[in-house]
Order: C-alpha cells, then structure tokens, then sequence
C-alpha cells in the first residue's frame, strides 16, 4: 500500500486517474463505482488508486468528520455483495495537511473485469463510465490465470459443448450483468463466459463452469455432489431409514437437498391461549439451508473424491463438509463475518443466483435462526481436512 507522502501527493495533487475526490458519504454508489473502476485498473498503472472521502474537487479539505460509523460503511463495500470478485482494498483514517481523511487504498485485481451491479466500471484519464467490449476484452487478457484459485482454473480437456448454454443465458446472465448492457450486447457466448470469468484464455471452462452449468459435473469432480442420510437412530450402525444423493451443477444439487430436508423436518403444534396455534419445527429451515449452503461452498473440490454429507440422526443433524477453514478464517473468527474464499467464483455464483444474500453471514443467519426456534447453539469441529457441524433439535 502507498506511504503518506505518496497519499498526499494524489490526494492534493492534480487531477489524477488514480484518485476520487468526495466531500462526503452522500454518494455511496459513486464511491463504489470508483472501487470497481480502480480495481479493474484498465489504464494499467499497477498501483492502488484511492477514494479520499473528506476533500473537495480543488483538493481543499471539506473538513468531513471521520467517525467510526463512516470507516465501517465505506469497509463494508468490500463484501456486501455489491463488487464482484470481490475488490482487494483497505480503509483508514489519515490526517494529512492537518486534514481528516477516510482513505480507501483499491490494490489492482488480478482478476479483472471487475463489476459494479453488473457493470464493469473504468477509468482512463478524465473519463469514467462502463467498460466497452474492446475494454472487457483486454481486461480479460490481463488475467493471471496461474496465480487464480482452482475454481478458476481450465479443466483440461473440457470444452463449451459440456456446459449448458441456455441455463447460462436465460438463468445466469440476466441475473450477473445489468439489463441495459445486455441489451446492447452483441458479443459471442465464449466472450460472455470469459467476461463473467468461467472460461480461460483458451475458451477452456473451469470447475465454476461446470459446477455452475455443467451438464454432467460429477464427470470431471466425482466427489462433487451431496449424500443425505436418515438414520433411525443415534449412530452411523443404526438402521437407514432414508438414503439420497443430490448430483448436478450446485444449485441443483442444494434445491434438491433443500427439499429433502423440508420433507423430514417434523412440525410440533404448540396449542396456546391466543387465536392462533403456533406452530415450530424441530429444525429450522433457514438455518440447515445457511449451513448446508456453505458446507457445499467452501469444500474442497481439487483432487477430492469425497462429498459432502448429511447425517440426520434422531437426536441430531451432522453436516460434514471436505475442506478444512481457508485463508484468515480460524476457529475464533469462524462466525464473526471474517470472510476467505477457497472458491470465490462460486461464491460469485450463489451471490448471483440469491442463495448469498451478503457474503460472511452464513453462520451467523443460522445461529440467529437457531436461537429464534428453541434450538442449542450449532457445534464445529475443526480438522485440517474437514469441517463437522453439528444442529441440535428445539427443547
């Protein structure tokens, strides 16, 4: 990241593509607009660009307050979902010329394009505005594929015929890129696909395609699926009373698995004095499917043949998930919204699809959800190579 003498220079230097100026909060898209352009780094500078919130257009302090509210809401635009992937940047208060700042550092991405709402915002010199599709094009070639993770990496040997290309473009594309782009779009499906970061330079799909929009995924990831059992007691020997697998891209699979879990979970009809009985399910839905969610998200999916499994017991739900934590996630942190992505374009994906509504919150929806109906705090067990969460029913 820049030194002060270097923030200083920018910041109250000349008009510079590499800085925004704002007064204020008052524009939080701009903000994020500038967020996204910075992280695309279109003009190639391979330097942070930086936000400074607290500076008129001249460069003369607009004598903002920096309070720790203002500092929270512009660090929250890195994972609310909004910019995706999403952006590698930090945020601080700085006095610089005896003027508060909040600054916000946007490091280039290495992953490029970078989009805003659907949108992949640029800057070059004095214009700002949405990317073109010569633009998108070069972004995409700037693309370190090497230093990607395995989600993004080509699958050898796969081709655009083992993808489903009309889910893409009736499910997918409406849903990641903004109406009025699409509707000027006249670009090839391979230009689509490498522009939402499924294909390589090469038109090779990666594990998100196929795991996305794949037609057969189990092909090339066999452990790649889910395996649901009833058991009609309290250990693994215990009689099987129900036995599944849910197979296919991974939102199939978590629509199937989701409704296996709504058909055994057992309703208790709590009959009050009050005109209506209130009824309470031994499991709250919201919480297996947040669970659930993030077992099938954050698993191991590179050489790994092993799927994720739930284990319904008659004193318990087992969820276990290959993988262990990713990244700065560690047990301490694990449900405090600390976010590390082993396979972040799928996590773009369930972004996308609306089955994240803001990334981090996984855990802590269902253990809200958990707490709402009655049910103990769920338990985790950490191994180097697995995750094991364990959700007990309501009192």
């Amino acid at each position: 990241m820049l030194t002060d003498e270097e923030l200083e220079r920018l910041c109250f230097g000349m008009e510079s593509d590499r800085v925004e100026r704002k007064r204020s909060l008052t524009d939080l898209e701009k903000i994020r607009e500038a967020i996204c352009a910075f992280a695309n780094d279109l003009a190639g500078h391979g330097k942070p660009g930086v936000v400074c919130v607290g500076l008129n257009d001249d460069g003369t302090c607009a004598d903002f307050r920096v309070t720790d509210e203002a500092l929270l809401t512009l660090a929250s635009m890195r994972s609310d979902g909004n910019i995706l992937p999403l952006p590698v940047m930090t945020v601080e208060k700085k006095r610089l010329r005896d003027c508060d700042l909040a600054v916000v550092q946007v490091t280039p991405s290495q992953n490029p394009p970078v989009r805003f709402k659907g949108r992949t915002c640029v800057r070059v010199g004095p214009r700002r505005g949405v990317a073109s599709p010569e633009e998108e094009r070069h972004l995409n070639e700037k693309r370190r594929w090497g230093d990607l993770p395995f989600d993004q990496q080509p699958v050898i040997c796969s081709t655009l015929d083992d993808l489903d290309l009309d889910y893409f473009r009736r499910e997918y594309l409406p849903k990641a890129v903004a109406p009025e782009i699409l509707e000027a779009n006249n670009r090839q499906i391979a230009d689509q696909l490498a522009a939402l970061h499924f294909l390589s330079r090469d038109a090779t799909p990666t594990p998100a395609a196929l795991m996305a929009f794949g037609k057969d995924p189990q092909h090339w990831m066999p452990g790649a699926y889910i395996q649901f059992l009833r058991i009609d007691g309290e250990s693994l020997t215990d009689p099987i009373r129900h036995a599944c697998t849910a197979e296919g891209p991974f939102v199939q699979q978590i629509r199937g698995l989701e409704e296996t879990l709504r058909t055994n979970i057992s309703v208790a009809i709590d009959i009050g004095s009050g005109p209506t009985d209130v009824k309470r399910p031994d499991y709250p839905m919201a919480a297996l499917q947040q669970i659930c969610s993030n077992a099938v998200l954050h698993r191991v999916y590179e050489q790994m043949n092993s799927p994720v499994r739930v284990s319904w017991f008659s004193d318990r739900i087992e969820i276990y998930s290959p993988g262990g934590l990713y990244g700065n996630v560690n047990p301490e942190n694990f449900h405090r919204g600390i976010t590390g992505y082993r396979n972040p374009q799928m996590a773009v994906v369930m972004r996308t699809l609306g089955f994240v509504q803001r990334f981090g919150m996984g855990i802590a929806i269902a253990k809200n959800a958990l707490e709402k109906n009655g049910n103990p705090p769920p338990e985790f067990q950490f191994e180097a190579t697995s995750v094991l969460v364990t959700v007990r029913p309501a009192r």
